[in-house]
């Protein structure tokens, strides 16, 4: 006797979760005989919480369409790994001292059982962890690849238009050097830095190596420069957007600031036209692809350049005379001995001292430095005089002696210097981390200019130019001030005294927001004005420059013509500091809003004078390009991705430093493993946890310190499961042919801007190189919407320890408390598990409702720190996995957000066991009958064949649970037991509820699986109406419903109703006028 209850699912699910894994059911081979199906899930991050039933949605929805398509004839691929690294176990591990690899494969372990126990399709055999140096030894070599590459605009595209050929593509750099060698650069059409200067091929010949290397930096696809970043410096790290809010970090709340840092980065801007025309060959869902395309920020406009008015001498600006006379920085009585001594010094310089001059003197560094030159009564070993920045180098004297060196720092400091300062060991060690934060530290000091003359002195105003780039040329009539992003260079330059404490003030707090911040917050106002003014090159007016956090240092140039009266957050702006606003475009007046329009006329602006927008635009660029202060040019908002970050729990990088050039390890020496450290925090003097290593190295040579981004693994993950053991490539050709590209990707829309660009980048570079095939990497994706959690709430008057219950809340003044959903039934309270639960609510008074505490409810994101966690364990211990999948499905529409409600739940554990009847008689043994099925049966199943069919092709997975039920129900009415009908709808089920079919299949007689059987598919005859029952009105009333042949002629329809004794009964005898028959219709009596 077998009774569908909690021990008979532990048992099914028990042996056939063991049988499945014994006989590796799942393992899959490339068969060029079949037609392949990938599909993908967007592999997790495997935290120490586990699993929560928000998780597997979209993995629930994956392993349907996998097992449907099996049944189909296909070869699927559905793989599952970890994308092992991130800074949650970092962290775990700076708290404990537990290395990050033990933490992360214990967790690994709970969601691999986690995953198993739900019933996943997954061929384990290839699974995959980013953490694990067999797959790491790839990623590296792939960024070893994009070094040693550069983009050629010139190219011939291997991305294809309607109309032609994408041009440009990714090539190997020794193609750049062969074409440096013949002709310099003067006609490569290259991806490449700005500020790239022109060569010929002598002097390329010309350069050392060092000069050679720092050349092609400009040109290299993966490649080091000065980048703004966000730097948390109690985590000691580099934070992507996504990892910063309000200022501070999402981890730990620690504060952030944008500043320069020498990092890795990723040219992907090369490849942005093609990210966005590829988005038109891709099935995937608009608002993705719309995320996508504004991250790309395409547009089409002028460049141009707006000169600044005169600055102020030093003495004008209010600069103290002592401190402001130039490079005479010592007392005057003390000048001349000091400066013999500071020459004795150059002279005699420490090994240290020579090293990092040769790197600092004639500007290296964007900064002009000297050595051994005296402030006040000594003589520093280097000094920034713009920058108002000493820097020291520490030999051993200085550990015996660091309260003299306190005492130096303190007078340099009250001199107006700052310090920064270096070890002998760090010089030696690790010149270009030193170099970075050196670079770093000038870059981001505000310059004061001390040495510049007034304008009357030089005869001419400053030399610096603004440069803006704008899609609206057309408005410049209309610019009345200029708005810079406060990390701009010219900031500190442009700035005058009586504006600099509110300027590095608004500075200071604008650092501290992420870029993702700053460009959401489209309401909110804020800047400084910096004292400076620009000259408008249309109508020569002077304008002010002011700066807010609105521009953006790393999109577009960094500074913006403002038109408040055809921009909105201009006009906001303009209001908000009583600006002028001037209207240029013919429209309704701008005093009160900005009015935007493409297609008016164009008014007060000189020669633009009646032009239509486009008309101006063309004239506009003209007119610059004419002048030679600008050119029309296609920009993008996209910056290069930086590919760096200052943690241990990372993939090194495979680079070592040799005379201070990076340098690519052997490929033969992968992979560059993380070594042991004793902790996992950066140094105390700043540097990544990585130079706590000892003696790791590269023959004498040190590594990178830096480790890459948590997207470095997942950019490429789905071709290594295409070849997951092999050690000698990163996928066998063969097999990337085979399995080409990803048919079907589900993953969360936290993955919908980032993650997706940097793998279709990676996708187009290693397809250029000639690695892969495929130039899109997934075909088609589905954003899973989440499972909310139900939280409830007790309600604690205000400073007492009592609660009110919800429905009298109103009546006090009350604080709202998360309480654990385990503590509630329903709506109602366990008072004495909530006593239980805090040592703080021990005492707890109640004021109860009916004798009840009821709790309050809102629906939120499913997270431990509120306390509405559900987890899959709770639910598969009660219910079975089988109904933990259909329920899930059950909820909605995949792709939206849904509520979960554990009790709703039974209403589905009720539908299987109904299912489970129909096999059985009412004392639970085996019944199933060999009759030939009915047509009313088969009907019922056809139309069940044909519901699932067309709904897992539309992913419309919630509504086929409905029909299921309905079949079922229909089925248990007409007492249908027919194997010919029970077992094509084990077949169906088997997707969604793969336990329960197995036992029935198996019961059937199968000795395989039902993974391997064939889906039936629908006969459309079987769906036909046969007969309809037609509603039989007497004088446009209906009376009563009789049931023909469809095929049944209109003469004997109307004999049978006129026989009928009930038609008699309202007739009352009398004959019919007239009887209309409309087939498959309706029958009128008239009478």
């Amino acid at each position: 006797m077998a009774e569908y209850n909690k021990e008979e699912i532990k048992r099914i699910e028990q042996k056939w979760q063991e049988k499945w894994e014994k006989e590796g059911l799942y393992k899959v081979a490339a068969n060029p005989s079949k037609p392949k199906y990938y599909v993908l899930d967007m592999f997790p991050y495997p935290s120490g919480a586990g699993l929560h039933v928000g998780h597997p949605l979209g993995y629930i929805a994956s392993d349907i369409v996998s097992r449907y398509k099996r049944l189909k004839g296909f070869n699927v691929l559905h793989p599952m790994g970890f994308d092992a690294f991130g800074l949650p176990a970092e962290q775990y591990a700076i708290q404990t001292g537990q290395h990050p690899a033990i933490t992360t494969a214990r967790n690994i372990e709970t969601y691999k059982r986690q995953l198993r126990q739900i019933g996943f399709s997954y061929d384990w055999s290839r699974e995959v962890q980013t953490c694990d140096p067999e797959y790491y030894k790839w990623t590296q070599w792939i960024f070893m690849q994009l070094f040693n590459a550069w983009y050629n605009k010139k190219s011939m595209g291997t991305s294809t238009m309607d109309h032609g050929q994408l041009n440009g593509k990714t090539e190997p750099i020794e193609t750049l050097i062969a074409e440096l060698e013949r002709n310099g650069n003067q006609n490569i059409e290259a991806a490449c830095d700005e500020d790239t200067p022109l060569i010929s091929a002598e002097q390329w010949r010309n350069f050392n190596e060092k000069e050679k290397e720092e050349f092609l930096q400009h040109y290299r696809i993966a490649y080091q420069s000065e980048t703004m970043v966000n730097w948390c410096a109690a985590l000691g790290t580099v934070l992507s957007n996504d990892e910063v809010k309000d200022g501070v970090s999402e981890r730990g709340g620690y504060p952030v600031e944008r500043i320069k840092m020498l990092q890795w980065s990723m040219r992907i801007s090369a490849y942005a036209e093609r990210l966005l025309h590829g988005l038109d060959t891709i099935d995937w869902p608009e608002p993705v692809k719309e995320m996508q395309r504004n991250w790309i920020g395409k547009s089409r406009g002028c460049e141009l350049e707006f000169s600044l008015t005169p600055s102020p001498s030093p003495t004008e600006r209010g600069i103290d005379p002592v401190k402001g006379r130039g490079y005479e920085t010592s007392e005057k009585k003390y000048w001349h001995i000091l400066k013999e001594n500071a020459k004795e010094h150059r002279k005699n310089p420490t090994t240290e001292e020579a090293i990092l001059w040769e790197e600092v003197r004639n500007s290296r560094l964007g900064h002009k430095v000297r050595r051994q030159h005296a402030i006040g009564f000594f003589i520093a070993d280097f000094v920034c005089l713009d920058k108002r920045l000493v820097i020291e180098l520490d030999g051993e004297y200085h550990l015996q002696n660091k309260e003299y060196d306190d005492a130096r720092t303190s007078f340099l400091n009250h001199e107006g210097f700052s310090v920064i300062r270096f070890s002998n060991q760090q010089v030696n060690d690790d010149l270009p981390r030193v170099l970075s934060q050196l670079k770093s530290a000038l870059d981001n000091a505000p310059s004061i200019n001390e040495t510049s003359p007034s304008p009357t002195e030089k005869g001419k105003g400053v030399e610096a130019k603004i440069k803006v780039f704008t899609t609206r040329i057309d408005t410049i009539f209309g610019a009345t001030f200029l708005v810079l992003a406060p990390e701009h260079e010219l900031v500190g330059k442009i700035t005058t005294e009586a504006q600099r404490s509110e300027v590095n003030a608004y500075v200071d707090v604008a650092k501290n927001r992420s870029e993702r911040e700053r460009m959401s917050e489209v309401k909110r106002v804020s800047g400084a004005f910096t004292g400076a003014y620009a000259i408008n090159p249309f109508n020569n007016e002077q304008i002010p420059i002011w700066i807010s956090d609105y521009v953006l240092a790393g999109y577009g140039t960094g500074a913006v013509m403002a038109v408040p009266g055809h921009d909105e957050r201009d006009h906001r702006f303009a209001k908000h500091f009583n600006l002028p606003i001037v209207q240029v475009v013919e429209g309704p007046g701008v005093e009160e809003e900005a009015f935007v329009s493409w297609d008016a006329k164009i008014i007060n602006s000189g020669f633009m004078n009646g032009l239509t927008v486009d008309e101006a635009i063309e004239a506009g660029i003209k007119f610059v390009e004419e002048k030679g202060i600008g050119k029309g040019k296609v920009n993008y908002r996209m910056r290069d991705a930086i590919f760096g970050r200052q943690r241990y729990w990372g993939e090194p990088f495979p680079v070592y430093y040799q005379d201070g050039l990076p340098k690519l390890v052997e490929e033969k020496d992968l992979p560059v493993t993380l070594p042991e450290i004793d902790e996992y925090k950066p140094t105390v003097t700043g540097e990544p946890p990585l130079a706590r290593a000892k003696n790791w190295n590269y023959n004498g040579h040190a590594y990178e310190l830096t480790t890459m981004p948590g997207w470095a693994g997942s950019s490429w993950y789905w071709f290594r499961y295409m070849d997951p053991t092999n050690k000698k490539v990163f996928a066998d050709r063969e097999q990337i042919n085979y399995w080409q590209d990803v048919d079907l990707y589900i993953g969360g829309s936290e993955h919908a801007t980032g993650h997706l660009l940097y793998s279709r980048f990676w996708c187009k570079a290693l397809k250029d190189l000639g690695y892969v095939s495929a130039e899109e990497p997934f075909k088609k994706l589905i954003n899973q919407g989440h499972i909310q959690g139900m939280s409830k709430f007790v309600y604690r008057i205000t400073g007492t320890n009592k609660f009110v219950s919800a429905g009298m809340r109103n009546e006090y003044d009350v604080t709202p408390l998360h309480v654990d959903i385990s503590m509630v039934n329903g709506d109602t309270l366990d008072i004495e598990a909530f006593k239980n639960w805090r040592t703080d609510f021990t005492d707890a008074e109640f004021i109860l409702e009916n004798g009840k505490y009821i709790c309050g409810t809102e629906v939120e994101k499913m997270s431990k720190s509120k306390y509405n966690v559900v987890n899959p364990d709770d639910i598969i211990s009660n219910y079975g996995a089988d109904t933990l999948r259909l329920y899930e499905m059950f909820l909605g529409p995949l792709e939206m957000s849904k509520p979960w409600n554990t009790n709703g739940i039974d209403g589905v554990f009720k539908f299987l066991r109904k299912f489970w009847n129909l096999f059985h008689d009412g004392q639970g043994n085996w019944k199933v009958s060999e009759t030939e099925a009915t047509r009313e049966e088969l009907k019922v199943l056809h139309k069940t064949l044909k519901k699932v069919e067309q709904d897992i092709t539309n992913f419309s997975f919630n509504t086929t649970v409905s029909e299921f039920m309905i079949c079922v129900n229909e089925l248990s009415s007409l007492k249908c037991n027919k194997k010919s009908i029970l077992e094509p709808l084990v077949i169906a089920l088997s997707p969604y509820a793969p336990h329960i079919t197995e036992e029935l299949w198996e019961k059937l007689g199968h000795t395989t699986s039902v993974v391997n059987a064939v889906f039936i598919s629908y006969n459309e005859e079987y769906l036909k109406e046969s007969s309809f029952e037609y509603p039989i009105s007497i004088n446009g009333k209906v009376r009563t419903k009789m049931e023909f042949a469809l095929d049944m002629p209109k003469d004997d329809i109307e004999k049978m109703v006129l026989a009928s004794e009930a038609v008699s009964k309202w007739t009352e005898g009398k004959p019919p006028k007239k009887v209309i028959v409309v087939p498959g219709k309706i029958v009128n009596v008239v009478v």
